[in-house]
Order: structure tokens, then sequence, then C-alpha cells
């Protein structure tokens, strides 16, 4: 199989009685990407921006308008059972049913999926393990915490032990530890083989976390890409980092200042990197070190976001 998903111009409006008539609005507009065998894929984007109509759309929960997607070679339209067998499902606001405890929770769940018994009990608590909630097991989940309901959404979403993730804001709710632990347990099941979709907010997470990322904006897909594809051509500045110097340097789009016996070059203009190191040999200097500076994928973000808000006004 080449690809885990496939999205091939899906679409999607809804209508709407605004101002004493029906409007149509559309909220998906002919997006089309698709997830690799063994990846986290990163899909990005505002609030509003399409990306929990594009999961709901994925896990059947409501139908396209137009356009379509496969899913471990299985089209949406299909809502073939088998498909679903293979994957963990974890969506924005999951529902837990309040007198249950954490783990009939995952007993139930692991049921649906026909894991009973001693196999079902093993599982569970497996999970409970791996999420950090062993001692939270027979808690109800009506006194659970944000942050420990959406622990338990995880679980539940790997009681079937899957080989796709749809995971929607998994690090919702979650204090900096527990998106460490998030975190490092999405890179331990890449490790185990398994593809991870998750979407979400918080930029730095997906930087540390993605092989590939997706950027949505007002229903269009804007950006696919891996991460130092996207950033490549986003360099801010450049650092050079010399010594032995003799006596002090003009720099031409850029300055420099002696720290600790180095001499360090900032330059603004990347195009003179060239001619800097010209000038720095030809003083005898030694250089240590050419480093570009470039934004983070949060910056990236922000500044493709304002561009775009720019052009449609």
């Amino acid at each position: 199989m080449e690809n885990i998903l496939e999205i091939d111009k899906l679409s999607k409006s809804f209508t709407d009685w605004e101002h004493f008539t029906w409007r149509s609005k559309t909220i998906l507009d002919d997006i089309s990407f698709e997830v690799r065998p063994g990846e986290i894929f990163g899909f990005l984007g505002p609030n509003g921006a399409g990306k929990t109509t594009t999961i709901k759309t994925l896990m059947g929960i409501i139908k396209p308008s137009s356009g379509t997607a496969r899913i471990l070679g299985h089209d949406i339209r299909e809502r073939s059972n088998r498909m679903k067998e293979r994957i963990g499902f974890l969506p924005e606001n999951p529902y837990f049913y309040d007198y249950l405890t954490v783990r009939e929770f995952l007993m139930f769940c692991a049921a649906l999926f026909g894991i009973n018994g001693r196999r079902a009990g093993h599982q569970a608590d497996q999970l409970l393990e791996l999420v950090g909630m062993t001692k939270a097991a027979k808690l109800p989940l009506r006194k659970c915490s944000k942050g420990m309901l959406q622990r338990t959404g995880i679980a539940q979403s790997l009681i079937n032990d899957p080989e796709f993730l749809v995971w929607d804001e998994p690090v919702s709710g979650l204090d900096p530890i527990g998106r460490k632990e998030i975190k490092d347990l999405m890179l331990e099941l890449k490790r185990q083989g398994k593809t991870i979709f998750f979407s979400s907010h918080i930029l730095p997470d997906a930087e540390s976390l993605c092989d590939r990322v997706g950027i949505i904006v007002n229903g269009r897909i804007h950006r696919v890409g891996a991460l130092p594809e996207l950033l490549k051509d986003s360099v801010n500045w450049v650092e050079i980092v010399a010594e032995n110097i003799s006596g002090k340097i003009e720099v031409e789009g850029g300055k420099s200042e002696e720290v600790s016996g180095q001499t360090i070059v900032r330059l603004n203009d990347a195009s003179k990197v060239d001619q800097t190191l010209k000038t720095l040999m030809s003083k005898g200097g030694t250089i240590v070190s050419v480093t570009p500076q470039r934004e983070n994928l949060e910056s990236y973000f922000a500044r493709q976001i304002k561009t775009l808000k720019e052009n449609q006004a």
C-alpha cells in the first residue's frame, strides 16, 4: 500500500439560515493530500479552518459534499468495518459515560472490537500504564479532570492495536508534563510502525514531532510538506563565527562584534555570505561556523496566515 490516507478534492458545504434566507457555506474546498505509512502527519490551521470537519468526514461522522478519500485502501463512502477495525480515533471533544470507571470504559471499548475477558483486562491495564492512569483506574469518569479524560481518550484509541491513528487535538487540556508524555508516546508508536494523523494548534509540538505537515486555511490546503522543505527559504539572518582576525572589519549587510576572542558576524542579507567569508579570510581569519538562522514553524505559520489575510482583503 503506497499511502495510508489519500484525500482527493474533498469538499463539504453546509446550509444555514442567515438573515432570513438560506445560505450555503463552504467549510472544505477541494482539499487534497496524502499521509504515508509510518509517518507522523500534523494537520495545522487556525480555529475554524476546517481541521475537525475534515476529520469527522474521514471518520464517517459527516458526509462529504463532493470528492472522496481512501483510508487503508478503502473508500470512506463504503463505511467498511474492516477499515474501522484498523483505525484508532480520538475526537476533539470525546464523550464519556459518567458512571463508568476509567478501566470499565476501556473494557467497554474493547468489547466493541470483540475483545473480551482476560485479553480485554490485560489490554486495558497495559494502556492505563502507558498513559499514566493506573492509579486512576477505579475512578469514575465524572470525577476525572480534563487532562485525565484526555489520557483516557488516547488509551481508548489504542485498545484495538490500530495501524492508523487519527487524533483531533491530542494534547488539549494536558499540562506540560502530560504533553511531553504524549509526545513521547507518539514517537514510540511511530517506532512501532504506526501511522499518526493529528490536528493541532500547538505548533512547537507539531514541529518537534512531525515528518510532514499540512496547513489548512479557510477550508483550503495552503501548503503540504516536510518542515525542512517548508522552512528552507525562510532564513532570517546568518551568523558567521571566525577566529584569529587581525584588526577590525567592515561588514556590508550586517554587523560584527568581538566575543571571547572570536569575531561574530550577523548578516541580515544571506546573499552577502560569500563576500563576508572572503573578507574574513583576507584578514587571516579561520572560519569556525556559518549558521543560517531560520524561523520556526510558529513564526512561519503566523507569517503565512497574515499574508493570506492581506491577499484576501
